[in-house]
């Protein structure tokens, strides 16, 4: 953990070893200033032949410069090590999401997005706090602390053994009561999940909560998830409280103690008032110390939950990776599936698709219908590596998707989800993620075969229309458009629409789907639908059954051969519409067996094979 942490300081090695050499060029100065305050009394004010006050200016210029030098030191502490602790954070968080974009939809699948917010925020600034904290106090305190209980020994052996007691009993308590803190404090981070969780959810379906008027539930929610935070720190810093009546009591029982023995030992002439003087103050500096000390421990112990969260996404390594020396072109879009088999994990006892063998020629247009959960999404899902075969072989361009630059392959591959997200910014610069060379004019034509520019055009600043995150101010079926427009600019050889259409109107899918055959001849075309007229015009069809291909062929084969092809037909055509509706519950998933789930791990509605034990909706 050290050192996945410790890669991290990178540039800022320098600033981080300036920090404690600072803080302990202060502590020299400040140990300085009492034994100096002691000249002035006793060698100045106290002298045997009188006061010498010469000797109290020069000591006095003495202490002056060196409280200027100890000021020195610790602005500079305090500037190399807000630099160091700060620069530590940006690196954290900038590694951290690098690598997050790295993770394959299963690395992705095994932290929630809430879990992942906590740490790149929250996590992060409890590391800053507590590496400031250690450049800075770790090195001051014990440094401090040391000097000054051997200056005490120095000047009196008698009186500094009161200090070495105290600092033992003192010890012991602020470590037991260190130690009861922290067992609520590792408690404390994780429960900040659930808070992130609660705003995420909340601020995300806004108008879900407001059409249905379930602000008060939310609100309880977030209550809930915030007053555990709350209970959770309060009894932590209910018990750190303990360490200030605990630190107040010794440091007065040391002061009486000090004062009562010292002022014995003056009139004995066993000691001088300057250096009674300094013992006092080197009391105070021990004692504070300490309890310093104390408070770091706290932050650092409460900051190890956090490392160890931030450790785990650093070192998190992606389950999909490029081969040695990878195939960086697809030749064209034919897709070969040879006894495909798969699983979202390894364990599962029974895979999400199962011994499915296709062959798809470069340029067809494939249509593949199916009830939920018959792991349509996750079919199509291998085909640009989003998930790994878990048997069989799966050929793009007659060559293993294992075997491709996983960049390249995908560059090739277009997919347009159910749900796909349009992300802040222009109609333009959301266009230009297919592209980012692309034309006005070539994001025009390619909106024009999606359908998008005729409303396009219609909005007050056309193609440079700011569209708000997530896509809030356009439609379903505008966004579907803007999205299949900005996969077509990719120029793929192979497109996926899974369910890309189910937001648009009828006609509008069968421009969609004319312009393609018009425009794209050569471009492979999978289209997931659950409307039997978006793919009956296709070359060939699939029909998935429970992870399982139980009829391929064109639309009049199917009518002809296969039963849940032609029961899913007639019932449509009589005016249902809805796949899943009045069928044998033998022949068409209705949604709730063991494989299916009700979203998929990108927070999309599954409308497939879920991942079996994995737990969540496949795509």
């Amino acid at each position: 953990m050290l050192k996945t942490l410790g890669a991290q300081i990178k540039e800022f090695k320098t600033a981080s070893i300036l920090t404690p050499i600072c803080m302990i060029g202060e502590v020299i100065m400040e140990m300085l200033i009492p034994l100096l305050m002691a000249s002035i009394i006793d060698d100045g004010i106290n002298a045997e032949n009188g006061a010498n006050m010469n000797h109290v200016y020069l000591i006095g210029v003495l202490m002056l410069l060196t409280a200027l030098i100890s000021l020195a030191f610790g602005i500079g502490g305090g500037v190399f090590g807000a630099k160091a602790s700060t620069g530590f954070a940006r690196n954290l968080r900038k590694a951290m999401y690098e690598n997050i974009q790295t993770f394959s939809f299963s690395n992705i699948d095994k932290f929630s997005t809430s879990g992942l917010v906590t740490r790149l925020t929250t996590d992060v600034t409890n590391m800053q706090n507590a590496y400031q904290m250690i450049l800075r106090m770790c090195m001051r305190a014990p440094f401090s602390l040391i000097i000054a209980m051997a200056m005490s020994f120095w000047i009196s052996p008698r009186l500094a053994s009161v200090y070495l007691v105290a600092v033992v009993i003192l010890g012991g308590v602020l470590g037991l009561i260190v130690s009861q803190a922290m067992k609520h404090f590792s408690q404390a981070f994780p429960k900040y999940d659930d808070l992130n969780e609660s705003v995420q959810e909340n601020v995300s379906a806004i108008r879900v909560v407001k059409a249905y008027v379930r602000e008060d539930y939310e609100n309880t929610k977030f209550k809930k998830a915030s007053g555990n935070i709350y209970k959770i720190f309060c009894k932590a810093e209910g018990i750190v409280a303990w360490n200030s009546p605990v630190m107040n009591i010794t440091v007065y029982a040391c002061i009486i103690l000090i004062s009562w023995l010292g002022a014995h030992m003056i009139v004995q002439d066993e000691m001088e008032i300057g250096k009674l003087m300094s013992l006092l103050t080197y009391c105070m500096n021990i004692l504070m110390n300490l309890m310093m000390l104390s408070m770091i421990f706290v932050m650092i112990t409460m900051s190890m939950a956090s490392a160890r969260r931030i450790c785990e996404v650093l070192n998190e390594t992606p389950d999909l990776s490029n081969p040695a020396k990878p195939v960086t072109e697809v030749r064209d879009g034919s897709i070969c599936f040879d006894n495909v088999s798969f699983s979202y994990k390894k364990d599962a006892d029974t895979p999400v698709l199962k011994n499915i063998n296709l062959d798809i020629k470069s340029g067809e247009t494939i249509g593949i219908i199916g009830g939920t959960g018959s792991a349509k999404s996750s079919l199509v899902n291998l085909v640009s590596r989003l998930y790994d075969v878990t048997d069989g072989r799966l050929l793009v361009g007659g060559v293993d998707v294992r075997d491709y630059d996983m960049e390249a392959l995908r560059n090739q591959v277009s997919v347009v989800l159910q749900n796909n997200v349009l992300f802040s910014g222009t109609i333009l610069e959301n266009l230009r993620w297919g592209d980012r060379e692309a034309t006005e004019e070539e994001c025009r034509k390619a909106c024009i075969l999606a359908c998008a520019d005729e409303f396009i055009q219609k909005m007050p600043d056309g193609y440079n229309t700011f569209i708000e995150q997530g896509g809030t101010n356009v439609s379903g079926g505008q966004k579907q458009r803007l999205c299949i427009a900005r996969a077509l600019l990719k120029k793929p050889r192979i497109l996926i629409l899974d369910d890309s259409t189910s937001a648009v109107d009828t006609a509008t899918d069968a421009k969609i789907r004319k312009a393609f055959a018009q425009e794209i001849p050569g471009t492979t075309k999978l289209i997931i639908a659950q409307r039997v007229s978006s793919v009956e015009h296709a070359d060939r069809i699939i029909v998935m059954h429970e992870g399982q291909i139980d009829g391929f062929g064109t639309h009049e084969e199917l009518l002809a051969g296969n039963e849940i092809y032609r029961e899913v037909y007639e019932s449509q055509m009589s005016g249902s519409g809805d796949f899943d509706e009045n069928h044998d519950d033998n022949k068409i998933s209705d949604g709730n067996n063991d494989n299916q789930g009700g979203r998929d791990g990108h927070g999309n509605n599954a409308d497939d094979g879920g991942k079996g034990s994995h737990g969540k909706g496949g795509m």
